[in-house]
């Protein structure tokens, strides 16, 4: 799988080495068996998606999970309409920089509490400092979901990445959260 990926010297800036996932998108069989193998580490009913690349590998697990129900997906500014109270905004690091995600409440609550928590799983692209990941972990802390006049907790039940940068903390930072799932490690 390592040999699909495409890379791009200094993109989005100087000094980046862009890791281009888009090609697993082109071969069936190398998406076919990423899918597979995502299902095996999914063990929440919730998955959280960041944009874009997130929800390419999230969403086919609503189909093919017997465990996943829901997709919660994570979108940047003016992306997701939202009604009063519900919308969620989240400061990121990123390798170059800060940005700015949001979700909704009432995403998390079309979800299947597992217990009292909403348990979710964070899937991304690839896992480099691991600042957009955390940043969405730290945010669902200690935030309660009313759903039918029942309040809920959210916790992270595990992060997956389908890319690890192992020269980079990233693993490390987030494993003092929930453990780490990768496919592969470059």
């Amino acid at each position: 799988m390592v040999n699909t990926l495409k890379f791009y010297q200094d993109f989005p800036k100087k000094g980046i080495k862009f890791i281009d996932i888009i090609p697993f998108l082109q071969d069936k069989a190398v998406f076919n068996q990423i899918i597979d193998r995502l299902v095996e580490f999914t063990t929440a009913p919730n998955v959280a998606a960041p944009e874009a690349r997130g929800f390419l590998f999230a969403s086919p697990l609503l189909v093919k999970s017997p465990t996943v129900t829901n997709v919660i997906p994570m979108r940047k500014s003016g992306k997701l309409p939202f009604n009063e109270g519900d919308l969620v905004e989240v400061k990121i690091e990123k390798e170059y920089g800060f940005d700015l995600l949001y979700y909704r409440k009432s995403d998390i609550a079309a979800g299947t509490p597992t217990g009292d928590n909403f348990e979710i799983t964070l899937l991304d692209d690839v896992l480099a400092t691991g600042g957009t990941a955390e940043g969405i972990a730290r945010s669902f802390e200690g935030m309660r979901i009313e759903v039918g006049g029942k309040s809920y907790g959210v916790k992270i039940k595990e992060f997956i990445f389908l890319v690890h940068l192992s020269d980079l903390d990233g693993k490390q930072r987030l494993e003092k959260i929930a453990p780490v799932h990768t496919l592969m490690s470059i």
